[in-house]
């Protein structure tokens, strides 16, 4: 696993330059390559940092869901690569931290939460690592974790088609069509201080619920309508 801070890093207005260029680019691209298209971008907080929890069947998903949102995201990535430094650094600057895939990661979560209260939004795929086919996977807990902890609306977001564009292991990027729904915000439950960490527990496990059977009616349309 590699070792990492709570510390905010990558916040220089240099890193923000770069962020915002390689973005750019990867946005028109899409846009140009795949015709993405994006519904419900009006849905997004305005005035509050929040996770933004996509579905997950391709590596492009990540370049697709900076594109979604016009602010600066923060993603979480595979801490295999941050193993070569230039790149792990380049990485950082594009708003990236590693975390250790399957594993609670305590580490991460805490990252996660001191990205928030810095006023930044977050990207969690709460499927984990790539999925693939029709069906939304279970969920990690994590998301629900971090925004019940910071406070923060959860964004649910289907990524339609992109399984299509660049499946697991392609090394081209296919013509195909992209569709993004972004669903609106789910808050967090307001949970009795009397009910203590159990309470929270139960509330994550519920949120997680809800988050599953929304992402998988979004999942449905943006598929639908990717032309799969």
């Amino acid at each position: 696993m590699t070792k990492i801070s709570t510390k905010l890093t990558g916040k220089s207005l240099l890193d923000k330059i770069a962020y915002h260029t390689v973005r750019g680019i990867l946005t028109v691209f899409c846009r140009v390559w795949c015709r993405m298209q994006i519904k419900g971008r009006e849905n997004f907080p305005t005035s509050e940092p929040f996770i933004m929890a996509p579905t997950h069947r391709s590596i492009i998903d990540t370049p697709v869901s900076s594109g979604v949102y016009t602010r600066r995201m923060r993603f979480m990535g595979a801490d295999k690569w941050w193993s070569n430094k230039p790149f792990g650094k380049l990485l950082t600057a594009l708003g990236g931290f590693p975390v250790s895939r399957g594993t609670a990661d305590r580490e991460a979560l805490k990252r996660c939460i001191a990205v928030l209260e810095g006023g930044e939004p977050l990207v969690m795929f709460p499927e984990g690592e790539r999925k693939s086919g029709a069906v939304v996977q279970p969920l990690f807990e994590g998301a629900a974790y971090v925004a019940m902890k910071t406070g923060v609306p959860i964004v649910p977001v289907a990524i339609g088609g992109s399984e299509r564009v660049m499946p697991k292991g392609a090394k081209f990027i296919f013509p195909r069509k992209l569709y993004v729904i972004v669903g609106k915000p789910m808050r967090v439950p307001v949970v009795d201080d009397s009910e203590g960490s159990k309470g929270q527990r139960v509330a994550a496990k519920q949120l997680t619920t809800e988050l599953h059977a929304e992402l998988q009616r979004l999942f449905d349309l943006a598929q639908t309508r990717s032309g799969n």
